[in-house]
């Protein structure tokens, strides 16, 4: 089995790149909404970045990067996104329900959002196209770590705790083990305001021919309107319309190579911060 990532060291990149400009300031809610993380973990990180020399906080709070990075694509830039038919298919459930609907896949231990849909008068869920989200307080990312192996779901839990983000998130590793055999054994997850306390989502996975779970479709709606029979009939939707993909193309691209820009390191910054920007570059190249 491969070395598993730390998704500490990648939410913290994806932090890093929110600064597009090396002279603009962005507050901790404006960088975790451009790295799709919630505003907790992302104001965690960022304190960490701080104590590491990386980016300096200024009077009004807002951060600066001191290590400023250049993020080059691959040969194929293209937008990374579910393709029309499967976007057809989010938009339909979602006009149907008047809810948010996710497809998402895992990488690297979180959730990238490829495809979302979003009903005329739905909740309002904090996600973009291409952006992370936490696994493990989500629906999708529940269905999606149900589809690893014990021994991948163990690496996962041991390279991170479970950070509460809402009174109701798992985070007893043991619970959240009972919670993922759950999912296995009923073939659906559910978020029961996990991540976000007003929403509620339930979400089925997406298997390959050859039955490995490759992708997840969600449901969101408001916890007040989620009871257990309409999870229910989204739940036999959410299959219905997962039988109705099955062999459809999802076109993607590659993902993005990090590589620091050693040219544009700040000379005032911390000698600690320049050193891990140096060390890091023949690995993110």
């Amino acid at each position: 089995m491969a070395t598993p990532l730390n998704r500490s060291v990648l939410r913290a990149f994806a932090l890093l790149r929110g600064f597009t400009r090396p002279d603009k300031p962005l507050t901790s809610a404006e960088l975790s909404r451009r790295a799709g993380l919630p505003e907790a973990s992302g104001y965690r990180l960022i304190q960490t970045l701080e104590a590491a020399g990386a980016v300096v906080r200024d009077a009004r709070g807002r951060y600066t990067a001191r290590v400023i990075w250049n993020f080059d694509l691959e040969e194929d830039s293209g937008e990374r996104c579910v393709n029309r038919r499967v976007q057809d298919v989010l938009d339909r459930l979602a006009a149907r329900f008047g809810v948010t609907v996710h497809y998402g896949v895992l990488e690297r231990g979180m959730v990238t959002y490829l495809g979302k849909a979003v009903a005329e008068g739905g909740a309002c869920v904090p996600t973009r196209v291409g952006a992370q989200q936490e696994a493990y307080c989500s629906a999708v990312g529940k269905a999606l770590l149900a589809g690893l192996s014990d021994e991948e779901l163990e690496a996962y839990l041991r390279d991170g705790d479970l950070v509460a983000l809402t009174d109701w998130t798992i985070t007893d590793p043991v619970l959240f083990r009972r919670e993922i055999a759950h999912v296995r054994q009923s073939g659906f997850a559910i978020d029961r305001g996990e991540a976000y306390p007003h929403l509620s989502c339930v979400a089925v996975p997406v298997r390959n021919p050859a039955g490995q779970v490759v992708a997840a479709v969600s449901l969101v709606d408001r916890v007040e309107r989620m009871s257990e029979e309409r999870r229910e009939v989204m739940r036999q939707a959410l299959a219905d319309a997962i039988a109705e993909m099955d062999g459809f193309q999802v076109l993607r691209s590659p993902l993005p190579r990090l590589a620091p820009c050693l040219d544009s390191l700040d000379p005032c910054a911390d000698t600690q911060a320049v050193q891990a920007a140096r060390d890091l570059a023949p690995l993110c190249a």
